[in-house]
């Protein structure tokens, strides 16, 4: 299963204020706290209305004071498309240091190649692979060259795409809102979108005001439709997360 957990972050929605105030030497202040507390603090209406302000005209440096670090678990091949954003940086486990038995991503249906587009998938095939033979067979040879003394970096030449891999994956707001934008698309591969969508609802619950001005391109709505069971559960299980370490 694919999965996102957050490590680390730094900054709020007030920190987004503060930096772009930097500019006028002043710093604003939290207006309160919700309930009461001292947990759940908002912002003053100008404050709102400048972070607001700075998305619309894409002043995005202020957004860039707010770091996020997550641990992501997914398939090579996800991870690939991932490693594109060159804004975000990234450490990954290597088998050329790892010899533990790998996972492999096993998908709940095979998905149809669309007919008036070259990427991107549509529907769902009536078709059947047996996957765990597959995955054996590698397997098998993997841990055989191994035996046989070949050196882990070519071993791992004859497992497939589909293996798991762990990896940390740091960088600032606006560097994730961007991938978040370009991963939540259409167009954008389904597990590639479980992926985007979980670290949505971790920068939503971490920099609400911000992470609403960073991503309300109205040409970025999504559609549950899309993709509604597999990233459901993954953005519920994130939600669960965030409500038991409160």
């Amino acid at each position: 299963m694919i999965e996102v957990d957050l490590i680390d972050n730094m900054g709020t929605d007030l920190s987004v204020v503060n930096a772009a105030r930097a500019s006028f030497s002043k710093k604003s202040e939290w207006a309160g706290f919700h309930g009461g507390g001292t947990d759940d603090p908002y912002l003053k209406e100008k404050d709102s209305k400048l972070i607001r302000y700075l998305g619309e005209h894409k002043h995005y440096s202020p957004f860039g004071h707010c770091f996020l670090s997550f641990a992501i678990y997914c398939p090579i091949f996800v991870q690939a498309q991932l490693l594109k954003h060159k804004f975000l940086r990234a450490n990954s486990e290597s088998r050329r240091y790892i010899s533990t038995d790998p996972e492999f991503y096993e998908p709940t249906h095979w998905r149809g190649k669309p007919k008036d587009k070259k990427q991107g998938s549509e529907g769902e095939l009536d078709l059947y692979v047996d996957q765990q033979l597959l995955w054996y067979r590698q397997l098998q040879t993997y841990k055989m060259l191994l035996e046989e003394g070949v050196a882990p970096e070519m071993a791992r030449m004859v497992l497939p795409q589909s293996m798991m891999v762990n990896f940390v994956w740091s960088g600032s707001l606006d560097a994730f809102a961007d991938m978040y934008k370009l991963r939540t698309s259409g167009d954008a591969q389904k597990e590639t979108r479980i992926v985007a969508s979980q670290i949505g609802v971790y920068a939503s619950y971490l920099y609400p005001e911000s992470w609403s001005a960073l991503t309300k391109d109205p040409n970025i709505q999504f559609s549950a439709t899309h993709y509604m069971s597999e990233e459901s559960i993954a953005t519920r299980a994130v939600m669960e997360k965030i409500n038991n370490g409160r």
